[in-house]
């Protein structure tokens, strides 16, 4: 057996598979070492993909060519479309998975993708020679070379997990953590640190009382995670429940505290603001009397719910005790208990763009070892990490997204300029161009793309050319014709619309905040006549149509501010300045610009303590 490859990717978690399937797809022979194949694409937390923010990366990731939006899916068994009630910029899609179906899609893609070979084992150490990666060697001693590793090791470089007073080390429960990546790296002069997660306990669905819960269904409209129309939501679709803490939750919590390892400084390490355990709830916001919990099923046919918002690492009689306080839960029993635990990462400064480390060549960090938390955000940044990797092997420009482009460019952006003081999540507030970065249009801004460097299939690409004709055809159509005020008065004022007094044309109705095109559609025959004209993708099509119609203003203004500011994005400055002479800049400007050396003026401007007068100052000593 010959171990040589083009790359390396370690680790089978989301940002692993990702990396590993764009690296191979594209053409370069890659081998996925993970430490058991039974669990490649394991949810280590909650059985759900996508979300605020996430599910637009879920959306650019397939858009790309990426595997997530198809795995999730092909395993769905609850659709949702977060945030309708605002404007399309915040719309985002989300997805309950059955947890074992969502491994078996990951296991049949990753087998199935040629150049792509997986190995069951653990990394022990890198082959770094000459500061450049030459392969790894693992557990059982066997040396593998390779032009490109990709270090996805997630929550198991140093892991440990806490059950009250109780620790075990691992990854995940029931699996070894992995020793010695980080101590190498260490050694080699990369900064690291410790982070903390944790997630709830899995209850016995047989022992909940749900009709002493409020019921949540899915939606069953035409949205879903792929652009590709092959690609359905086919699994029978199941409920969430929602239920509540209360008081006395709150005070049989409150007497395990002095066990919590988060406040008796058993951990020391930084925790998710976003996402906190429910001991921090109660203290961080002890002026609440209730907190809102969400029971998720684990699968069709499994029994196994997950306790949403109940995230502890209290001891197993602590949790139990404060989980029969719940209403519908007072019988509950448990799978497993919720737990902490502690992980190495490494500063994401130390890294390009490209997720290519700077101290060491070919070799990419992508995950959770970055400082970020979930799914979504690991499979991103997998997925620019394999896509640069084959690169650096076979050449080509280097693979990167902007700001403007992609939630995806935000969030690389972000953890290679800003650094992370936590756990790192995505949100719809950290993108400014979120109206350019909607879910509905990640194919129309990223599919040429991905197309262009040879992930996305021909497939993809002529179904996004069949897409971009058609809402041209029904866009033109809308902007031509005319409507006269006798044709649609009656349907206005049945609307709480206001009567035309004149003729206008369609797309002005269109602009109506009571109208929309389907509405529309169905006193206008001949509007309803071009939507039935369009063959495939017909509801993705008129929704998309109406978003640019009713928006566009907004969208083209926001498109200019992008473009200012893009500027500057292409101003080098990389080796032209030695930060420690300008005295004229601030003390903290100049260490941080000597320590994240920023590549452009646009990526200096955005580390914080930056100020504008410190990049003017810049701007000046280049002669702009």
């Amino acid at each position: 057996m010959d171990f040589k490859y083009d790359i390396i990717v370690i680790g089978a978690g989301h940002a692993g598979n990702e990396a590993a399937c764009a690296a191979a797809n594209m053409g370069s022979k890659t081998l996925l070492i993970t430490m058991d194949m039974n669990k490649i694409g394991q949810m280590s937390c909650n059985p759900a993909v996508g979300g605020i923010a996430k599910g637009q990366i879920v959306r650019e990731i397939d858009a790309l060519g990426g595997q997530m939006g198809i795995v999730t899916d092909r395993s769905a068994i609850q659709f949702r479309m977060l945030n309708r009630s605002k404007g399309p910029a915040m719309w985002s899609p989300r997805s309950q998975s059955d947890r074992h179906e969502f491994i078996q899609q990951w296991i049949k893609t990753i087998t199935n993708t040629s150049n792509l070979f997986v190995w069951q084992d653990t990394v022990k150490q890198l082959v770094v020679e000459n500061g450049e990666v030459r392969g790894v060697i693992t557990a059982l001693g066997v040396e593998m070379k390779a032009k490109c590793v990709v270090l996805t090791a997630g929550t198991f470089l140093g892991g440990l997990m806490h059950f009250g007073k109780k620790q075990l080390t691992g990854g995940r429960i029931s699996e070894p953590a992995s020793i010695g990546i980080t101590e190498q790296l260490k050694s080699i002069g990369f900064s690291t640190d410790r982070m903390k997660t944790g997630t709830p306990c899995r209850i016995d669905g047989r022992t909940i009382d749900f009709t002493k819960m409020s019921e949540q269904t899915g939606e069953n409209d035409y949205h879903k995670f792929s652009f590709l129309e092959e690609v359905k939501r086919e699994l029978p679709q199941r409920s969430c429940w929602i239920t509540y803490t209360n008081e006395t939750t709150h005070d049989e919590l409150r007497k395990g505290l002095e066990f919590s390892p988060l406040y008796n400084g058993q951990i020391q390490s930084i925790g998710p603001r976003y996402c906190p355990s429910i001991e921090t709830k109660i203290i961080t916001f002890a002026d609440k009397v209730s907190h809102q919990l969400f029971l998720e099923p684990e699968g069709v046919d499994s029994q196994e719910y997950y306790l949403n918002g109940f995230s502890s690492s209290l001891p197993l009689q602590v949790q139990i005790d404060a989980i029969h306080t719940i209403v519908g839960l007072e019988n509950a029993q448990l799978y497993r208990p919720g737990y902490a635990i502690e992980y190495d990462f490494f500063d994401p400064t130390q890294l390009k763009h490209t997720l290519e480390t700077k101290q060491i060549k070919n070799l990419f960090f992508a995950g959770q070892v970055n400082g970020t938390t979930g799914y979504e955000e690991a499979g991103g940044q997998g997925l620019i990490a394999g896509i640069n990797a084959h690169i650096n092997c076979h050449g080509g420009n280097e693979f990167t997204l902007a700001r403007n482009e992609a939630y995806i460019g935000v969030l690389i952006d972000d953890l290679v300029t800003k650094g992370v003081d936590e756990p790192y999540r995505m949100f719809t507030s950290r993108a400014e161009y979120r109206l350019l970065l909607r879910q509905d249009d990640a194919d129309m801004r990223l599919t040429e793309k991905g197309y262009n460097i040879g992930l996305a299939t021909k497939n993809r690409f002529d179904q996004l050319q069949h897409k971009k004709v058609e809402q041209t055809k029904l866009r033109e159509f809308i902007e031509d014709y005319s409507i006269k005020p006798a044709q649609i008065n009656d349907f206005l004022v049945t609307m709480g619309s206001s009567e035309l007094k004149h003729g206008c044309k369609l797309s002005d109705l269109v602009l109506r905040p009571q109208l929309d095109i389907i509405n529309l559609a169905g006193v206008i025959p001949a509007l309803q006549q071009k939507i039935d004209g369009i063959k495939s993708r017909k509801e993705e099509i008129v929704e998309a149509t109406e978003v640019l119609l009713k928006y566009e203003g907004y969208i083209e203004r926001e498109k200019i501010i992008a473009e200012k500011l893009l500027r500057l994005e292409h101003v080098n400055i990389k080796g032209r300045v030695d930060y420690n002479a300008v005295q004229s800049l601030s003390t903290e400007a100049r260490q941080k610009l000597s320590r994240i050396n920023p590549e452009t003026i646009g990526q200096a401007s955005r580390i914080p303590g930056i100020s504008p007068s410190d990049i003017n100052i810049l701007l000046v000593l280049l002669g702009r």
